[in-house]
């Protein structure tokens, strides 16, 4: 996934209300690309998911994995994978999005909804902070290390690894 086809992906979904996460969220907050990425993370609206998918199968998308309400992705014939994290809102602007531990949900606080860069362009993306906070509770990867270490250096944020 090159920043060229995440900003034409966001174009393509920019009537609706979506947030880079993942590796490309936390490259947005830095503002440059820091490391290859295999796919784009994107939380949205639930109430727009609809829509939101007929917008990517409009651009050639496919749905290829459905872990609903959790999670699901789609691929294009180009092998670019989306993941898309659906949100239910809240009226102070906070959401959550289901997990595989129905009891405890993923928490967004209104806060957390932010904008980065990525080639000079303005994108919505997910906090540091929140960033942070989903990289919690498992064994990290290398990358994962990595991600943290570019948000300690640029925001001086305490990270668990």
């Amino acid at each position: 996934m090159t920043a060229d086809d995440v900003l034409a992906i966001v174009t393509v979904l920019r009537e609706f209300d979506v947030w880079i996460g993942g590796g490309w969220g936390i490259d947005a907050l830095v503002g440059e690309q820091t490391r290859e990425h295999r796919d784009l993370d994107l939380a949205h609206r639930e109430d727009q998911e609809p829509a939101v998918v007929a917008a990517l199968a409009a651009a050639g998308f496919v749905e290829t994995l459905d872990w609903r309400p959790v999670r699901f992705v789609v691929t294009d014939p180009a092998g670019r994978e989306i993941d898309l994290h659906p949100l239910v809102f809240a009226p102070d602007g906070s959401a959550v999005q289901a997990s595989f531990v129905p009891e405890q949900p993923f928490r967004y606080p209104a806060s957390c909804f932010v904008t980065g860069t990525i080639r000079g362009t303005r994108v919505p993306c997910l906090s540091a902070e929140q960033q942070v906070c989903f990289h919690q509770g498992y064994e990290p990867t290398d990358r994962d290390r990595y991600d943290m270490a570019r948000l300690r250096e640029v925001f001086g944020i305490a990270t668990h690894f």
